[in-house]
């Protein structure tokens, strides 16, 4: 376990101590240990005696030590037999912390958010210490809302779900290759259910397998090319499996991915040569059917560069694709990653892990950006910290000869325009970023100004996951985009399009208004440990929506170009 999941079992720890009413001193202990363990700059594989760290205990330390070597705490297992596990659905509910859950469990027997209806239903709740009829009806009011299913989900929920099925499919023999296909595979931010493409001699087995290896509430549809199911999940997502033997697996991915709009338009190619063409091949009159061993081959059959998924949405693609390539962002144009933290801030790792992390990726630098020290929730760097930081980046850097280590600070851009740090301080740092993390609620005027003021700034050279969204979470700070990107493009400073799944801000559309202006784009990770790097892939694929370039992507530039741009100072685009 890294620091992070260490952190969150704690805090776990105590959430259930609290619903069960436990000692006060023994819940803060166990708060108090993940604050301890969150603020020491070492990851967890660094530390050998956690109870020498002022804040853990001997007790809390055994725990940690538990979760290390096992991955799971007695402790916790314990009261997890103990405690209702629907209980932790009220957690999300705005107001109902531990102590709360636990009056509502002791007193009246709620379990999960269904018996906490049924409580509020009749009544009960109001009469409760602490509660009242108001808090009664926003409990209702916001139960009801939990029960609404979106019509459509968050990619970041959907990819939780996909990884999951990937992970059960790639163990079963029955199935040669698999793919996602549908609206995940054109990485669209939202949507109503997931669609797999599997190949397979043995579509009946396979299909009995799936429903084996998977948490499946009902069989809606089954034959000898398809089965429905619906997940045993919060939502109840509907996934699609699609049986494709070997020869017809390329054309099936191809149009169950879609778009709608995309396969009309290859109909309508494959007309003007006289053919016609499904799931199952390319038909002409008198002819066998043909199929392809990749859609490259498929594209290329009607004269086409191959068209990626990301963009088939049946607008301009074709006519763009008969023109030769497109020219759009790959994975492997990604040179290296500009956002990442450590253990400095409230990142997982120590710097020298996320630079090994990075390395074995395959880049060639990375970006190191710990808070600054107004995001006090993070950990941020006091001055003094940042510089003395320096040292151990240069430490990390002597340790390599192909990779670089480049100094920089993600910096709040504050409430009243100012910045975290002085000039003084900046200049003395390879790369910084700015964003913004609080005070959401100010107008677009007072937004604007302090992300001018971070634009105009002579050492600021990217500003951070620009709109702040939250993707089925928050819709962020209200942000002129238009304002911004001329902004960006007069002062020389780049925008981000930030990876993390939960984020990928800038959008598809907006950084494709960005790149049209003109304006450079970063495609960072925010990273706060090795797991959230592999996020790169969904920020690149949001990329290739919105038609974005590699030419235009700070982060494709080789170590020695992005060496030069740095050290050029910045420069209107």
């Amino acid at each position: 376990m890294n620091k992070k999941q260490i952190i969150d079992q704690l805090d776990r720890i105590a959430l259930y101590l609290e619903i069960r009413g436990d000692n006060p001193f023994k819940i803060a202990a166990y708060r108090r240990a993940g604050q301890a363990l969150e603020t020491d700059q070492r990851s967890v594989a660094g530390i050998d005696d956690f109870s020498k760290i002022k804040g853990i205990g001997r007790a809390t330390a055994d725990v940690i030590k538990d979760l290390m070597m096992t991955g799971e705490s007695s402790v916790l297992r314990e009261l997890q037999k103990e405690i209702p596990s629907g209980l932790l659905e009220l957690v999300k509910i705005q107001g109902l912390g531990g102590k709360k859950i636990g009056k509502l469990y002791q007193a009246l027997n709620v379990t999960d958010l269904a018996s906490l209806r049924e409580a509020c239903e009749g009544e009960q709740v109001r009469g409760l210490p602490g509660f009242g009829e108001k808090t009664e009806e926003k409990l209702l009011e916001t139960i009801k809302k939990l029960n609404q299913r979106p019509e459509q989900l968050p990619i970041p929920y959907m990819l939780g779900l996909a990884e999951k099925i990937e992970s059960a499919l790639q163990s079963e023999q029955t199935i040669k290759r698999f793919s996602r296909a549908g609206s995940l595979r054109r990485a669209k931010e939202s949507m109503k259910d997931l669609d797999f493409v599997i190949e397979t001699d043995d579509p009946e087995n396979t299909a009995d397998r799936i429903i084996e290896l998977l948490p499946v509430s009902e069989v809606t549809g089954r034959g000898d090319a398809k089965m429905t199911v619906v997940l045993d999940d919060p939502y109840h997502v509907s996934v699609d499996f699609r049986f494709a033997a070997p020869e017809a697996y390329v054309t099936t991915l191809h149009h169950f991915t879609g778009s709608k709009e995309h396969n009309i338009l290859l109909r309508h190619l494959a007309k003007e040569h006289g053919e016609k063409i499904s799931e199952y091949g390319v038909e002409a009159e008198n002819k066998p059917v043909r199929t392809f061993s990749t859609e490259e081959e498929l594209y290329g059959h009607f004269g086409l560069s191959k068209i990626p998924p990301e963009v088939r949405e049946g607008t301009d693609e074709v006519e763009k694709a008969k023109s030769g390539l497109l020219g759009l962002i790959r994975l492997s144009d990604i040179k290296g990653d500009l956002h990442m933290h450590s253990t400095w801030s409230d990142g997982s790792y120590t710097v020298q892990e996320m630079a090994e992390a990075m390395r074995a990726r395959g880049y060639a630098y990375a970006c190191l950006t710990d808070h600054s020290k107004s995001l006090r929730v993070a950990s941020g760097l006091s001055e003094e910290r940042l510089l003395m930081q320096l040292k151990e980046v240069a430490r990390v850097n002597a340790l390599y000869e192909d990779f670089t280590l480049f100094s920089g600070v993600e910096m709040d851009i504050l409430p009243d325009g100012s910045l975290d740090y002085s000039d003084d301080i900046l200049k003395k740092l390879d790369f910084v970023i700015a964003s913004i993390h609080f005070s959401f609620s100010q107008s677009t005027d007072q937004i604007m100004k302090r992300l001018e003021s971070a634009c105009r700034n002579p050492y600021v050279r990217l500003i951070a996951h620009p709109t702040g969204r939250l993707l089925g979470k928050r819709s962020g700070y209200p942000v002129n985009l238009d304002r911004l990107i001329q902004l960006a493009k007069e002062t020389g400073t780049a925008l981000e399009l930030n990876s993390n799944r939960n984020r990928l801000d800038l959008s598809s559309e907006r950084v494709r208004k960005a790149q049209e202006a003109g304006v450079r784009i970063a495609i960072d990770t925010d990273s706060h440990s090795k797991k959230m790097m592999e996020d790169m892939s969904i920020g690149v694929q949001t990329a290739v929506r919105g038609w974005i370039r590699a030419e235009n992507v700070l982060n494709t530039m080789t170590v020695e170009q992005f060496t030069t741009f740095l050290r050029a100072g910045k420069k209107p685009f």
